[in-house]
Parts: C-alpha cells; sequence; structure tokens
C-alpha cells in the first residue's frame, strides 16, 4: 500500500527555492501501437492515489515536495495526475518533430491564453535551440525528456542516467535551469531504478500521466479530441508536437475544456493548486 503524504504550499515554494519548479510529453513503450492508459482513482487533496504500486511510490492529487522527510536527491516521485479539487488541467507535450508545427501549436495556445508543459527531447533541442528561448518566453514551461528517447526503462544504470544528466545539462546550457520535471521516455511509468536516477540529477517529481491523447498514432483529431475529453479536473493529459492532427484538434479541445470551466496549466502550477 502506499502511505499517505501530507505537503504544505511552503513545500511547492522549496521546489522554486531549488530552481526546478518554474521552467517542464510522454510517449508509450511502442510507437506503432497505442499505450496502456493508467488512470488513478481519484485522490483527496493532500494524499497519495489509492492504487496499487508493487514499487516505489506513485502519487496522485497532491504537491511535489523536497522537503516532508524526503532529501534533496530522494528518488523522484511520481505523478499521474494533480490535485482533483482544482478546476485545472495539464497539456503535456513530447517536444520532438518538425518546428513548424510546434510552432502553429504555441500559436494556437497563445490565441486561447493556454499554458502546457513541454518535455523536450535533448537532441531535438540541439538540432533546434532556438525553441527553448520561443517555450519559455511564451511563458510555458520546459522538462527533461531524456537525450535520445530511448526505452530508457530497458537501459543499464549509466546509460539511463546519462540520457538524463545529457538533457538536463543542455537544458541548463539553454534556459539556466534543468527544467520543472522529468519524464522518462517510451514508457508511461519509470522503474523505481529511474526515478532513483532522476532524483539523483535534482528532479523531486517524475510526471506521468492518467489521459493519453494517443496522437502519435495519427487517429485523426476527432479521435485526439476524444480521448482528451475523459480528462478530469487535475488530469495530466499526454500529447506530441509533432503531428498534425494534434494541431487541428487543439482548438477544438482548448474550447472543450473551456466550456467545462477547466483551464490548461503548466504542470507545476497544476501540482501547486
Amino acid at each position: 500500500m502506499i502511505g499517505l503524504v501530507t505537503l504544505s504550499r511552503r513545500s511547492v515554494l522549496a521546489l522554486a527555492a531549488l530552481g526546478i519548479g518554474s521552467i517542464a510529453a510522454g510517449c508509450s513503450r511502442a510507437l506503432t501501437k497505442p499505450a496502456r492508459t493508467v488512470a488513478s482513482t481519484p485522490a483527496a487533496p493532500g494524499t497519495t492515489s489509492p492504487r496499487k504500486a508493487a514499487t516505489s511510490p506513485r502519487v496522485g492529487g497532491v504537491r511535489p515536495s523536497v522537503s516532508a522527510g524526503r532529501p534533496a536527491g530522494a528518488a523522484a516521485l511520481e505523478y499521474l495526475h494533480g490535485p482533483r479539487s482544482a478546476p485545472a488541467i495539464a497539456l503535456t507535450f513530447h517536444g520532438a518533430g518538425d518546428t513548424a508545427i510546434a510552432n502553429e501549436l504555441l500559436a494556437i495556445f497563445a490565441s486561447h491564453h493556454a499554458k502546457v508543459t513541454v518535455f523536450a527531447v535533448g537532441s531535438w533541442l540541439a538540432a533546434s535551440p532556438k525553441m527553448a528561448e520561443t517555450i519559455v518566453g511564451a511563458g510555458h514551461e520546459l522538462g527533461n525528456h531524456t537525450y535520445n528517447h530511448l526505452d530508457i526503462n530497458s537501459l543499464g544504470t549509466s546509460a539511463a542516467q546519462s540520457e538524463i544528466l545529457r538533457c538536463k545539462d543542455l537544458l541548463v546550457s539553454l534556459i539556466g535551469s534543468g527544467g520543472a520535471h522529468f519524464r522518462p521516455s517510451q514508457t508511461q511509468h519509470a522503474t523505481p531504478l529511474v526515478r532513483q536516477l532522476a532524483g539523483k540529477e535534482g528532479y523531486p517529481v517524475c510526471l506521468s500521466y492518467d489521459v493519453d491523447s494517443l496522437d502519435y498514432t495519427d487517429p485523426g483529431p476527432a479521435t485526439i479530441r476524444r480521448q482528451v475529453a475523459t480528462a478530469s479536473a487535475g488530469s495530466i493529459v499526454s500529447l506530441h508536437f509533432g503531428h498534425p492532427g494534434t494541431v487541428a484538434a487543439m482548438p477544438l479541445i482548448l474550447h472543450d475544456l473551456r466550456q467545462r470551466r477547466l483551464e490548461p496549466v503548466t504542470a507545476s502550477t497544476l501540482l501547486a493548486s
């Protein structure tokens, strides 16, 4: 069973003090078939999600902290969603692919006053470094999605750490920070080893998601819209840059969220609400 975790608003400020909480999409294990979407049971604010975990804690509905008995460098906690009481939702994006498509999405976000979190693949940012400033300058946040987007759960310790560290170092060189959060590549859930390595590199949060848009399978805008419509207050949604169907669906997705009075915010804002 996962133990209860009680966190205060002051804990969130601890993240900001470390320079982690101001700047951070998930991918399936195989990009050729839909990922299994795991939705945690809604948790009361300040508690963990009452779902079984065979390994280390996976947390939903609480605020991240580097305190509360967790020393800096402790294994990252995995979050499936934010507080269910908050009328907000986090749209999180795998940052890779054609930068023209990325810029189309950024223009849509701007016109709808929506803020998102982009988990950048390091090699993508290395090839298009100006995207980092463009994303952060628009009020969105960047996170670490490994450097080469390998199946990180299958890598050995040194290789997995290198994937996290190389992307972190690149983010530091581009935006002055390693990013808001870490998201493992090619998986919804990180292994205990990967969460340990993420924590060692300064990421208290390993951000998962409870809604998979399946947009990477290019199912068409209508299907993507229907998938995102399954989200509820506090949900973290996995989406991707680089897919025209996502661009076509996004204005309708944002309209749907506004109609449901769900505000699109960054992951950090959601977890701090």
